[in-house]
C-alpha cells in the first residue's frame, strides 16, 4: 500500500511538472512570436521610412476637389512645400483644405518606432497589389494619434492606404496612388475620407446656408466626406530655403 501511494505521488508530481513545462513553453512561444512580429513590423516600417528619407525636400503643384456636405467649393489650385524635418507649407490664393496627417503623419510615426507599438495584422490584396497590414498604437497617451493602420506594399516599400484615428480630426482614411515619384515614396494622387462631425474645416470656408431642407436631410445621412488631391510637377531635392516656412 505504501509503495502504491508513493508511486501515485511520484506520478502526480511528474504530471504537474510536465504541465508546468508545457505551460512555460506555450507562454515562451507566444511571447517570442509577438517579439518577432513586432520586429518584422518595425523592419517593414523602416524600409518605408528609408525610401521617404530620399526626398530631403520637395515642392509640388496640387489640385484639390472637395466633396463635403454644406461646402460648395470649386476645384482649388495650390502648391505644397515640404522639407526635412517637419517643415510643411501650403500656398494658395484660395482656401485649401489639405489634411496634413495624410502627408507627414505616417513619416512622423516611422521616424521614431520607439514611440509606437507595431504588429503585423495580416495581408490583404488592394487591386493588383498585395499588402502587409500593420497596426500601430502610440506608447504615450499624449499623442494626437489614438490608433493607426497601414497597408504597405513591401515590394516597393510604399504605403497604399492608411487609417488614422486622431484626437484632433477623428478618423481619416487615406488612399495613395503612385506613378512619377514612386522611387521617393511620393504619391501622385490621394483620396482622403474624413469623419464630417470631427474633421476640422477652416473657419474661413463658408458653408452654403441656402441648402434646402431636403438637401440637409440627405447630408445628415452622409457621415463621411472626401477630399481628392492630384499632385503634379514635383521638384524633388532642388533645395528649399527655411525662410519659405516662416509665417
Amino acid at each position: 500500500m505504501i509503495l502504491k501511494n508513493a508511486s501515485a505521488n511520484t506520478l502526480s508530481r511528474l504530471s504537474n511538472t510536465f504541465l508546468q513545462i508545457v505551460f512555460f513553453l506555450i507562454v515562451t512561444f507566444c511571447v517570442n512570436n509577438k517579439i518577432v512580429a513586432q520586429q518584422n513590423a518595425n523592419t517593414v516600417l523602416n524600409n518605408v521610412y528609408t525610401k521617404l528619407q530620399k526626398a530631403k525636400d520637395y515642392s509640388v503643384d496640387v489640385l484639390i476637389k472637395v466633396d463635403i456636405p454644406f461646402i460648395r467649393m470649386l476645384p482649388i489650385e495650390a502648391k505644397i512645400y515640404s522639407k526635412q524635418k517637419d517643415k510643411f507649407k501650403v500656398v494658395s490664393k484660395s482656401i485649401a483644405i489639405v489634411p496634413r496627417q495624410g502627408f507627414d503623419q505616417a513619416s512622423k510615426m516611422l521616424a521614431d518606432t520607439n514611440s509606437i507599438t507595431t504588429i503585423i495584422q495580416g495581408k490583404e490584396a488592394l487591386g493588383a497589389f498585395q499588402t502587409t497590414i500593420i497596426n500601430i498604437i502610440p506608447v504615450s497617451d499624449t499623442s494626437d494619434l489614438i490608433l493607426g493602420k497601414l497597408w504597405i506594399d513591401i515590394k516597393d516599400n510604399v504605403i497604399l492606404k492608411s487609417l488614422l484615428t486622431t484626437k484632433s480630426n477623428g478618423t481619416i482614411l487615406t488612399e495613395y496612388t503612385y506613378a512619377s515619384q514612386k522611387d521617393f515614396g511620393l504619391p501622385d494622387k490621394m483620396i482622403f475620407t474624413v469623419d464630417i462631425k470631427k474633421f476640422k474645416i477652416p473657419k474661413s470656408v463658408a458653408a452654403d446656408i441656402n441648402n434646402t431642407a431636403k438637401e440637409k436631410e440627405k447630408s445628415k445621412e452622409k457621415k463621411k466626406g472626401q477630399i481628392f488631391i492630384t499632385l503634379s510637377n514635383y521638384q524633388v531635392n532642388k533645395g528649399i530655403s527655411d525662410t519659405m516656412f516662416k509665417k
